[in-house]
């Protein structure tokens, strides 16, 4: 299901609604509301936005529990960390508590910060399959999501929920939650934007299926559809009747 809104902006308070519904719904029927985030910077616009008025009272963050979908293997101070960027626009101005903040350990070695995260994970969900409320994902220029990257062995990974992988075009590790644990997800929403997506965002959508050259086409959730949230920048390569105009 594709939305395309104006810009960044018209698109951040779409996902904000998306947000706020999918945790009032949660909170009243489990008694909490299991999200994962997404890094990068398409998604601050969002952050910031719950982290004010009219959001930030929508929600009740004492029953949100916030998870990464992945992480790059350096401090949580460090200026390239997920959760630092999400900690200053979002966490640092709402009630949640801080047992409620399951951050990936990125300053570990990479194989035992995925195992320590797989293990909070199967905790958490008390053994059963894991399964979020809601998982938000962005998309890079070369089609990766989350740090499910082009031609990387990990990208067909079952056996585990959470898996370190290595990038060779930045020689670092990173930390992600693998396609089968985000497909398991009760609702997913990408947010795009920028005109420098929309070769990957028509290859992801309009292409042909080929999960190793454009990972994105690997979230594919048996029982639900993806939300696609896009700015017309990054939409403008797409055919017109695939798009739903807001």
């Amino acid at each position: 299901m594709l939305h395309v809104f104006d810009d960044i902006e018209e698109v951040s308070q779409e996902a904000a609604k998306y947000f706020v519904e999918a945790a009032d719904i949660a909170i009243r029927e489990q008694g909490r509301f299991s999200v994962a985030l997404s890094g990068g910077n398409t998604p601050r616009t969002l952050y910031v936005l719950l982290a004010h008025a009219p959001f930030r009272s929508q929600v009740d963050w004492r029953h949100v529990h916030i998870f990464w979908g992945d992480e790059r293997c350096v401090p949580p101070d460090d200026p390239r960390s997920n959760y630092r960027m999400v900690q200053e626009t979002l966490l640092a101005g709402i009630p949640t508590p801080q047992e409620n903040i399951h951050r990936i350990a990125g300053e570990l070695a990479p194989e035992d910060a995925a195992a320590k995260y797989e293990t909070e994970l199967k905790t958490f969900f008390g053994g059963e399959p894991p399964v979020f409320d809601l998982v938000l994902l962005g998309l890079g220029e070369n089609a990766h999501t989350a740090s499910l990257f082009p031609h990387t062995p990990e990208l067909y990974e079952e056996e585990h929920l959470v898996t370190d992988v290595h990038i060779p075009r930045t020689s670092m590790y990173r930390i992600t939650m693998t396609a089968s644990l985000i497909n398991q997800a009760h609702e997913i929403v990408f947010l795009v934007s920028g005109a420098q997506k929309a070769g990957a965002l028509q290859h992801v959508l309009e292409g042909s299926y080929q999960p190793h050259e454009y990972p994105a086409q690997l979230i594919r959730p048996e029982s639900t559809r993806p939300i696609w949230l896009i700015d017309r920048p990054a939409a403008h390569k797409l055919v017109g009747e695939r798009v739903e105009a807001a």
